[in-house]
């Protein structure tokens, strides 16, 4: 287990008012990857199975992926095969015969069924085609996956489906294709492979329709997965005198391979500030280079562009998994006062300059990559609460029943847990999965992951597993990691203190970020094997209990307190409940006038005072 300096997080969300919601840009505004799905409707299907036949199996599994979909998520339906024979003679027809049922739009349940429900297979196989068509009916840009299933290989090639997903990929087309093969055979399971391996995707084997309809739900919600960069267009600059004054609210930028960027945050007298980054590279498929370190460092700079000699960095060692780096400062010199010194310029109220710098760099990421950021303010206290607690609480089994969660591609679509219980999901090779749990103030949290066993992907190779535990401010609390190869096992655990506002000033650094109540937000990463293919879907479970009895919390010095993203219930004071709830949305602290900066390489700051 990795344990990390301290950082003391402290935006409460006393005296908050929210702001309208920021609109990503450049991004659309959905949650999920536009995914669609390709349905083998060739004469093959009308195989037997289970008493019906192999169609009757895949539309019945289709039918329950389209009922646990997000009612967020766009999702759409191609098919081929359906309006020819497949003899000799229909074979030039055949080969052209693919139709998009279903465009991938908002989730439309009843739509896609009964597109589903009138699929006749009795046709060809054009695979390569099929491919081509599904990605050009999706959006021109953004993430989009595919989910392609096959009960045999291609029988219309030219095109060869293998290659037509090099050229996508060739062509930057930022496109993840996932393959499922329906009691195939090894020619047909090696070119459904190749075509997920071209891109990044994962292929996986349904021996029958039981395990067809086990596997195309958890496949192709994880499909629908990925990181979504949020906030107003900000743009940074290389010189302190030219930043951008950040104003209250969520803020998008990009940031260059050994880049610094620079923006300027009014800091009132008496305030703490706090800033927080967080970075998410993309996945790279095929083989890991050994070459995918990532370094960010922040500094804060005072007035006149003044080292106030506040610096941090954070690195990542396996950023080809697709991970989300962050990193985090403390700096109090506004709530010192000025002596007359010369390093008075780092103290008191005024305006401070914030260096984000992408020092070092992975040889296979982009050359630029978005940033997020973010800005607030936490006013005084007249009374902390209760005393801080002096260790993290203990893991026990919640018991009860198991619920299916998809969890999200990021922290603004992180999957809601309702407290204690047990959770299940499947995640994918290289995929970085979101949740989020409550906790007020008084309360903690403990957790463990299992990964099942899967029987490996036939190779010796490992991948790092890994879950994170992060704070409302996306402060990462602490972290667990170990390898998996699938062929057994394997288990991670992390637990938090109490939340106190007196944690900040506790002596135990993973105490004091158990500081502010609010979203906790729990990551689990499935890396990617070295020098190896990727690792079947794998089903995990995540065990959660949420701890302790709700309390009062501190005592602000402003009047009123709104919870951020959430309206405090109606016996809320500023005594009782502010928490932060959506730190990935735009808000101001209306009594001390705070703004959130945040984002993909999210930087958050959070200004305190104590009285």
């Amino acid at each position: 287990m990795s344990r990390f300096r301290p950082l003391t997080v402290a935006l409460t969300a006393a005296a908050l008012a929210v702001l309208p919601t920021a609109v990503p840009a450049n991004a659309d505004p959905g949650q999920y990857a536009p995914t669609m799905l390709i349905l083998d409707a060739s004469g093959s299907m009308e195989r037997p199975d289970q008493g019906g036949t192999m169609m009757d199996s895949a539309k019945k599994a289709v039918r329950g992926f389209v009922e646990s979909a997000p009612a967020e998520s766009s999702v759409g339906l191609t098919t081929y095969g359906t309006g020819t024979g497949n003899t000799e003679a229909d074979k030039a027809a055949g080969c052209r015969d693919v139709q998009v049922l279903h465009p991938p739009s908002t989730l439309d349940k009843a739509g896609l069924t009964a597109a589903v429900d009138g699929i006749q297979a009795r046709g060809w196989t054009p695979m390569g085609t099929a491919l081509r068509q599904a990605a050009d009916a999706l959006p021109d840009s953004g993430p989009r996956s595919i989910v392609l299933v096959s009960d045999g290989d291609d029988t219309c090639a030219p095109p060869d489906p293998c290659e037509v997903a090099a050229e996508l990929k060739q062509q930057g087309v930022d496109l993840v294709v996932h393959s499922i093969g329906f009691a195939v055979d090894e020619k047909a399971r090696a070119q459904l492979t190749c075509m997920a391996q071209a891109t990044g995707g994962t292929y996986t084997d349904a021996a029958d329709g039981a395990a067809l309809e086990r596997v195309l739900p958890r496949v192709s919600s994880a499909a629908l997965r990925n990181y979504q960069v949020t906030g107003t267009p900000i743009t940074g600059t290389d010189d302190f005198r030219t930043a951008p004054v950040a104003k209250p609210g969520q803020y998008l930028d990009t940031i260059g391979k050994h880049e610094k960027r620079w923006y300027a945050v009014d800091v009132p007298e008496g305030a703490t500030a706090y800033f927080t980054g967080i970075v998410s590279f993309p996945r790279v498929p095929g083989p890991l280079t050994g070459d995918a370190l990532a370094v960010l460092e922040l500094r804060v700079y005072g007035r006149d562009g003044t080292d106030c000699n506040a610096r941090e960095r954070e690195l990542e060692t396996s950023t080809d998994d697709g991970v989300a780096l962050t990193v985090a400062s403390t700096f109090e010199g506004a709530a010192k006062s000025p002596t007359g010194a010369p390093t008075d310029k780092c103290k008191g109220g005024g305006r401070y300059y914030y260096e984000l710098h992408w020092d070092v760099t992975p040889a296979d990421a982009p050359e630029r990559l978005p940033v997020e950021l973010l800005v607030g303010v936490e006013p005084a206290v007249t009374d902390p609460g209760e005393t801080t607690e002096s260790k993290p609480v203990t893991f026990t089994d919640p018991g009860g029943d198991t619920r299916p969660v998809s969890g999200g591609g990021s922290f603004t679509v992180a999957a809601t847990l309702d407290g204690s219980g047990r959770y299940t999901d499947t995640v994918q090779s290289g995929e970085y999965v979101f949740y989020k749990v409550r906790l007020n103030w008084g309360q903690a949290v403990a957790y463990r992951v299992r990964f099942a066993e899967t029987g490996g992907a036939g190779y010796t190779s490992a991948a790092n597993v890994k879950t994170t535990l992060y704070t409302p401010l996306g402060q990462r609390l602490d972290t667990d990691t170990t390898s998996y190869s699938g062929r057994s096992t394997a288990e991670l655990a992390l637990e938090s203190a109490p939340v106190r506002y007196a944690n900040r000033d506790a002596n135990d650094a993973e105490v004091q970020r158990a500081s502010v109540a609010g979203w906790y937000y729990i990551a689990v990463k499935s890396g990617l094997p070295t020098g190896a293919t990727a690792l079947p879907p794998t089903p995990i479970a995540l065990d959660l209990v949420v701890t302790g009895t709700p309390e009062k919390g501190p005592t602000y010095i402003t009047a009123t307190a709104d919870v951020l993203g959430e309206q405090a219930p109606s016996d809320t004071s500023v005594t009782g409940t502010p928490t932060v709830a959506r730190p990935w949305t735009a808000y101001v602290l209306g009594a001390a006038g705070v703004a959130l900066l945040a984002g993909i390489g999210l930087a958050i700051w959070v200004v305190r005072r104590r009285a």
